[in-house]
């Protein structure tokens, strides 16, 4: 009677314990920092737009594919969604270099085994970092960074979450958490064990309009860029939504003056 008088709370407190570990396995909810296109009115601000541009090119783009985004989508003349310029976004397309077509020989490799290349044209896709998933798999320790495409649409919680993850990365890991080897700790990510490396850090990117690139700040614009990606036509499908409701509006308006003529001498 003595030992199981002593030995039902030690089990109790066993029990405990192992829930909370259990506990500090799931993932908490994404920090929510506010967002310039939340919202019916909401829409996207171009020079954050600009500056998460930036973040991806000179940071994610050397792991994660934009595989669903062509350059001229960056564009905003002649009626784009984009927040470049034309000759901007030549400019940009230009600095990547495409698989290239088969020359007059039809070879597609030259003569030391390269692939041949071109400068990349509006026209084309954003190129992905690595040939296939084999080679994506051997330069992450056996995991495939996701495309980024439709990433915000893809995960609950969205721009947050996004957000979330890039600044949880790499946070200092709670006493008795084990980091499994290879992974990183983020308390935002399921079960807590991550992938990626910590991507940003304070000043990793020059900012060309003077923003101080701290790491939320590269955080917020690069999830900005990313919902922009994920939904170019946001604005566009709001305003519409405006329209709509306008028109209905207006139309229930002369629907009850209608009936007030139309009823008018009924009693």
């Amino acid at each position: 009677m003595r030992f199981a008088r002593f030995a039902l709370p030690i089990v109790a407190v066993i029990a405990a314990s192992g829930a909370a570990l259990a506990l500090d396995t799931n993932p908490l909810p994404p920090k929510q920092p506010g967002w310039s296109f939340e919202g019916p009115f909401g829409h996207y601000d171009r020079a954050a737009l600009q500056r998460g541009f930036q973040v991806y090119k000179e940071v994610c783009s050397a792991c994660h594919s934009l595989n669903r985004v062509s350059f001229h989508d960056l564009s905003s003349d002649n009626g784009g969604s984009g927040f470049f310029t034309d000759p901007q976004v030549k400019a940009i397309a230009a600095g990547y270099q495409i698989d290239a077509d088969p020359n007059d020989k039809g070879e597609i490799f030259d003569d030391k085994g390269n692939r041949l290349k071109r400068p990349g044209i509006p026209a084309d896709h954003f190129p992905p970092p690595f040939a296939n998933e084999n080679a994506a798999r051997a330069a992450n320790g056996g995991a495939v960074p996701p495309d980024l495409s439709l990433i915000v649409k893809a995960r609950a919680g969205g721009a947050d979450y996004v957000y979330s993850i890039v600044t949880g990365d790499g946070s200092p890991v709670p006493h008795g958490f084990k980091v499994q080897e290879g992974k990183y700790y983020d308390p935002y990510f399921a079960g807590r064990n991550i992938s990626m490396p910590p991507p940003l850090s304070a000043n990793q990117v020059t900012y060309s309009d003077g923003t101080k690139a701290t790491v939320d700040q590269e955080a917020h614009d690069v999830a900005t860029f990313l919902s922009w990606t994920s939904e170019p036509k946001m604005e566009e499908r709001k305003h519409l939504g405006f329209e709509v409701m306008l028109f209905l509006i207006g139309l229930s308006f002369l629907l009850y003056l209608s009936y007030r003529r139309v009823w008018r001498g009924v009693h």
